[in-house]
């Protein structure tokens, strides 16, 4: 999330500012189900239950994880012509998305670099839905209001909660609430009625995983978490195990492997640009941004796998094998799927391609890494056509 370094795992845990901090409308349920509460984005969030991250990380893996994400944004925009409004913030073709589609891509700034990485989903031709990052959201709407025209309404939607269930058996848990769902596939939406409760469905998520996010009254949202989890695939899971989940996906975290410095060629995000974007140029950044592609950046984002046991966190610097300066890690931990550490950081062109022997320096010790493909765990997402 925007400008939060800290990577929640099981053993951190950020004192807690309670008079400063908000909650989302699952607190209480969270509670009741042994959630350990830190602070996270601005938020007093769960980053584990009993008995762990491990298990519910494999839990997501192997069968259903029910994850709470309603301190993230939900923003409607609405007006004519609002895709293409819309794509003057973006480099991501938005007015070619057909209605019930959803995109990955990014607010950019004027030297290229990332605001944010947003999911945009198209309702019809004058609405949109944005689900931005929690720690930034507030900056995230300032900036669309000051770069959208005034014919687009900007609207904060604090009404509504969003949840993320997510595994291979997420589809078996939704088919028998709400059969309608099932037809879906990856980054299209629609909508259902589960026990009674209307939501916004969409396939998508962030763990790898097959999985649906669900969009919901904020006074619904605990009825609804309620039902997921009488299911007997589902059970609750925490931002620890999210972050384990994401990294061996190969999937970025703003404020660690994103930020206002780094381009999303460097982020290995050039797929998010698409042809005809590229030929317009007409996005803030694209004079670095598609240079970048034309010559290749200078950095790039890669896989790291350390040797040994040892995990490597963000914020380590890396050597070259002569000892020169070659990066860092932006995101590092324990992989329980791969069975092993697992990181991703920047490394310098030339140093970037799979196999290239690196050196990670963990509190004075070094750590023998070596470059490889993301993501570290295959996507199973369920692509249509």
């Amino acid at each position: 999330m925007r400008h939060h370094r800290t990577t929640p795992d099981d053993t951190e845990e950020p004192p807690l500012d309670d008079e400063h901090l908000r909650r989302t409308s699952l607190y209480d349920l969270h509670r009741s189900h042994g959630g350990r509460m830190v602070a996270f984005a601005g938020y007093e969030m769960p980053v584990r239950y009993e008995p762990g991250p491990m298990a519910e990380h494999q839990q997501c893996r192997t069968r259903a994880a029910l994850f709470d994400v309603a301190h993230m944004g939900v923003v409607n925009l609405s007006g004519p012509a609002v895709a293409e409004a819309l794509e003057q913030l973006v480099p991501s073709a938005i007015a070619t998305l057909g209605p019930q589609r959803m995109r990955y891509t990014l607010l950019t700034n004027d030297d290229g670099g990332v605001i944010d990485d947003i999911m945009v989903a198209k309702e019809d031709a004058n609405r949109l839905t944005l689900v931005v990052n929690a720690a930034g959201k507030d900056a995230d709407i300032e900036h669309l209001r000051a770069g959208l025209p005034d014919a687009i309404k900007v609207e904060h939607r604090t009404d509504l909660a969003l949840l993320a269930l997510q595994g291979p058996e997420a589809v078996a848990v939704l088919r028998r609430l709400a059969p309608e769902v099932a037809g879906l596939t990856f980054m299209q939406t629609g909508s259902a009625k589960v026990a009674g409760i209307p939501v916004a469905v969409s396939r998508s998520g962030y763990t790898g995983e097959d999985g649906f996010e669900l969009t919901v009254a904020t006074d619904k949202a605990v009825p609804l978490a309620e039902v997921l989890l009488a299911e007997p695939e589902a059970q609750l899971a925490g931002l620890a195990a999210r972050d384990s989940l994401r990294l061996e996906a190969g999937l970025c975290l703003y404020g660690h492997d994103l930020d206002q410095a780094t381009s999303p060629i460097e982020a290995a995000l050039g797929w998010t640009i698409q042809a005809r974007r590229r030929t317009e140029a007409n996005f803030p950044g694209a004079v670095r941004i598609l240079a970048e592609l034309r010559d290749g950046p200078r950095r790039r984002r890669v896989g790291l796998a350390p040797v040994g046991r040892k995990p490597v966190r963000d914020g380590a610097a890396l050597r070259a094998s002569d000892g020169s300066p070659a990066g860092y890690v932006t995101s590092g931990g324990y992989g329980p799927t791969v069975g092993a550490p697992i990181a991703m950081g920047y490394v310098p062109d030339g140093l970037d391609a799979a196999g290239t022997e690196l050196i990670a320096d963990v509190r004075g010790t070094d750590v023998p890494c070596r470059v490889i493909e993301l993501p570290f765990v295959p996507h199973r997402y369920v692509r249509g056509g």
